[in-house]
């Protein structure tokens, strides 16, 4: 008899986190300006490290509820067909992107 496996999609939420640097010229006696500088989006980047990822959250969803998150979250890949957007954006068991 051969056994039948069941597989589910997991929804995993997650936030990736970069340490960036910033060096800003400041009046001497107030240095503290240079956080308005960066704050305004106004420095150059300085450097940047990526500090990973933090899993949030994880669910199962069906198939069908997964392509809707996904023309919710990629509008302009929604004309794809769904077999392109499972093949390209979901990643099956065994499969690893590197």
């Amino acid at each position: 008899m051969k056994k039948v496996e069941n597989k589910v999609w997991v929804l995993v939420d997650c936030i990736q986190q970069h340490r960036i640097r910033y060096v800003v010229e400041a009046p001497s006696d107030q240095p503290e300006l240079a956080l308005d500088v960066v704050t305004m989006n106004q420095a150059k980047e300085f450097s940047q490290k990526d500090l990973g990822q933090t899993i949030v959250s994880h669910r199962v969803v069906s198939g069908a509820e997964a392509l809707d998150i996904c023309d919710e979250d990629n509008d302009y890949l929604k004309d794809w067909p769904d077999h392109k957007k499972i093949d390209v954006l979901f990643t099956r068991e065994g499969e690893s992107w590197d």
